[in-house]
């Protein structure tokens, strides 16, 4: 039997940065229900002021490596970092596959830095449920600096641009199609470009095809995403990608597109809300299954079988359960 989170208890040690506390806050939202809402409304207004960094890109690209680097050279400015690793999850355990002890061993003992790795739990766009609420928590504890690295599924990825401020984008030469790997929605998120194991052959390929696809792409906004070589393996071209990170923020802060950005990801958690309340109301209190099992015997179409559950679950929850209905499960 589960016993509900002390939350009174448990808010303090997230505040103070202690690392049990903030582990546990973590679990608490990967859990989600009633205790993981109420912990994100208690965290309101404590969150904003973290560089919430997003380190996307195809397998085998060296992401892990490249945020361990970076991380790195955040530390070597004095400042702390949260970094959450999602990673593929079992369909039937949904535990991550790779621990983090594992993922960023250099950074495990550094009491200035705190790395979870997050289940997708079958998320699409990489990003499980939890991650934005984790970003959250993480910046309300304090730390300077939020990387979130995402596992490399394709252009489901653009999910990560609802969840950070700085998306960086990482690709290797010659790998399957050189550039062809980055799908166009990653493309259009992506604040930054990195050439990862830049000392391999191809690497100049991989720059100039990239320069095209950005040309061809037919808009010239403020920001134009540089194209940054790395070895992060050897730490080479670390202090530049930070640089580059650094600029960005400037820019996101001079020109009210940081507001902007914050003001569409709030919006896009409120959607994301709104689309699982009323998907679980019409399952345990509309009875979704029944209904389209009725309405598939019956031929009916897919519009008013959804317009009558909806109708149900607004009636539901203006007027109390109808039929007994919010009872079943």
């Amino acid at each position: 039997m589960s016993t509900r989170p002390d939350l009174d208890a448990l808010l303090p040690g997230i505040l103070a940065r202690q690392p049990r506390a903030v582990a546990r806050g973590l679990s608490v939202l990967e859990a989600g229900g009633e205790p993981a809402a109420e912990l994100v409304q208690r965290l309101h207004g404590r969150s904003g002021r973290a560089r919430v960094v997003g380190i996307t890109g195809p397998p085998g690209a060296g992401k892990s490596t490249l945020v361990d680097r970076l991380a790195q050279a955040c530390r070597a400015r004095g400042e702390t970092v949260g970094a959450l690793c999602v990673d593929p999850s079992s369909p039937f355990s949904g535990g991550a596959l790779l621990g983090d002890r594992i993922r960023m061993q250099a950074l495990a003992t550094d009491p200035g830095v705190f790395i979870r790795s997050l289940a997708t739990r079958g998320a699409l766009g990489g990003l499980s449920r939890s991650t934005r609420d984790g970003v959250d928590l993480l910046d309300a504890a304090g730390f300077d600096w939020i990387l979130v690295e995402t596992v490399g599924v394709g252009q489901d990825e653009v999910d990560v641009v609802r969840t950070v401020d700085t998306v960086i984008v990482v690709t290797v030469p010659g790998l399957g199609d050189d550039i062809q790997a980055i799908k166009a929605g990653i493309l259009e998120i992506a604040d930054l470009f990195v050439i990862n194991k830049a000392d391999r052959d191809g690497a100049e390929r991989a720059v100039r095809d990239l320069e095209m696809m950005l040309a061809l792409a037919g808009e010239h906004p403020a920001w134009l995403p540089p194209i940054l070589r790395t070895v992060a393996s050897r730490g080479e071209g670390i202090a530049e990608l930070l640089a580059a990170v650094l600029r960005h923020r400037d820019y996101l802060e001079s020109s009210g597109a940081l507001r902007e950005r914050r003001l569409g990801q709030l919006r896009l958690r409120v959607e994301t809300l709104l689309k699982e309340r009323v998907l679980a109301a019409a399952r345990s209190e509309a009875g979704l299954d029944a209904t389209v099992a009725a309405g598939f015997a019956a031929g009916e179409d897919p519009y008013s079988l959804a317009n009558r559950l909806f109708a149900d679950v607004v009636r539901n929850e203006r007027n109390g359960p109808q039929d007994g209905r919010r009872e079943e499960r």
